[in-house]
């Protein structure tokens, strides 16, 4: 699950609390506190604690995520057409090879 770092770093020096004490009161280890500040990775139970904790809304805490942007995406259609117009191209370059030898 992905967390939104920045919230949680936010959240945690809002209150005054070291990364040390966060852990303490989460109940997991300092690293597991510093790679949520890092990456946003952890497990869903870790979720649960920190929402519990932070007395906040999971979605509070989750990353937005980000969709592709548009110049990355084709849309189907595309896609559709394209296999099309290969099949046809290779299907001529056959045709001509099985004519010629």
């Amino acid at each position: 699950m992905k967390l939104d770092t920045q919230k949680i770093k936010a959240q945690r020096q809002e209150r005054g609390w070291t990364q040390q004490h966060l852990a303490d009161v989460v109940g997991v280890s300092l690293r597991t506190i510093q790679r949520i500040e890092k990456t946003g990775a952890t497990s869903m139970e870790t979720v649960s604690a920190l929402v519990s904790v932070l007395e906040l809304e999971r979605e509070e805490l989750l990353a937005e995520s980000k969709p592709e942007p548009a110049s990355k995406q084709i849309s189907e259609p595309l896609l559709k057409a394209a296999i099309f117009a290969l099949g046809i191209l290779l299907g001529v370059m056959f045709t001509y090879y099985l004519m010629k030898g």
